[in-house]
């Protein structure tokens, strides 16, 4: 199986399942809103029961870890799914210290430890705006689609 850092093809779009109720999640997501102009990233809020978790995947598991998902059916979580999304809207420059192989136990550590702290920050960090939202879809101005949190 080729590594999660290096699938043997890029398979665009990728599908990045995000927590809606989460205000850092909501931040990082509007910044891929507004960047992702080649439509290389399908945004998904997990949080809502709209969304069905990934086969053989919890919704709960899925809250707790990034997921995302590429057209070829590749899964990948965790920094893995931080580092393709980043790549998805042009912004990989930012995340290259991921791919290197001797930090990986390093990136994995840390994101292990933001995900058990995500929650205790969620709670002192304010939602982001809220965005015109009619029909329970959010539509950014390139066209991604993101279901409404609010």
């Amino acid at each position: 199986m080729p590594s999660k850092l290096s699938p043997s093809a890029e398979c665009w779009p990728l599908t990045l399942y995000y927590d809606g109720q989460c205000p850092l999640c909501l931040r990082e997501i509007q910044l891929f809103q507004r960047r992702n102009r080649q439509n290389r990233l399908r945004l998904l809020d997990i949080s809502t029961d709209d969304t069905p978790p990934l086969p053989g995947v919890t919704r709960e598991q899925m809250l707790d870890c990034l997921h995302a998902q590429f057209d070829d059916g590749l899964i990948v979580t965790g920094i893995d799914a931080t580092y393709w999304s980043y790549r998805a809207v042009g912004l990989g420059w930012l995340v290259k210290p991921l791919a290197w192989r001797w930090a990986r136990p390093l990136w994995q550590w840390g994101y292990r430890q933001f995900c058990a702290m995500r929650p205790r920050l969620a709670k002192i960090i304010p939602m982001p705006a809220a965005s015109n939202c009619a029909t329970g879809q959010c539509r950014s101005q390139n066209g991604v689609q993101s279901t409404k949190s609010d």
